[in-house]
């Protein structure tokens, strides 16, 4: 009789573990593409893309991409920090100096940790808010000396 309970009860914990995994799977490929539209804010989609700077920057829907493409410069902040959100491009020195990052000095803008050099670069960008703390880090001279596009495996040997 206990050998039956053991037979049952692990065959139930096999099934549970089958059942779990493509769950699991599932989740992951739900979280795999998140991103904000640069032009409304709104969740982008992945399928509403345009080419900027060599990478793919998402949009919400097909108005807010045409808007894009007719005049990128209003939404360059956005569209940059859209392009280290989705991973096409990582900090390699603090935006505001240009200088070694120190992790230590950390804050989130948007939704991304960014790390500065010092003390007074991390309280200038903490103590903006909103757009003005996306335009001080990812505008298109902070997003030149701080972010970059990762090297592939073929151009780093």
């Amino acid at each position: 009789m206990m050998r039956h309970f053991a037979v049952l009860a692990l065959a139930f914990s096999a099934i549970g573990l089958v059942a779990a995994v493509p769950a699991s799977e599932e989740k992951k490929a739900e979280e795999k593409f998140s991103a904000k539209c640069p032009v409304s804010g709104a969740d982008a989609k992945k399928e509403q893309a345009a080419k900027y700077k060599d990478h793919e920057v998402y949009f919400c829907c097909e108005k807010c991409k045409a808007a894009f493409e007719k005049d990128s410069t209003k939404f360059v902040a956005k569209a940059n920090h859209q392009l280290v959100e989705t991973k096409q491009f990582v900090q390699v020195k603090c935006p505001l100096s240009g200088g070694p990052i120190n992790k230590e000095q950390t804050v989130k803008v948007a939704g991304v940790d960014v790390a500065f050099c010092c003390d007074k670069c991390k309280g200038k960008t903490a103590e903006a808010k909103g757009d003005d703390q996306i335009a001080m880090v990812f505008g298109d001279d902070a997003f030149k000396k701080g972010f970059e596009a990762p090297k592939k495996d073929a151009e780093k040997k």
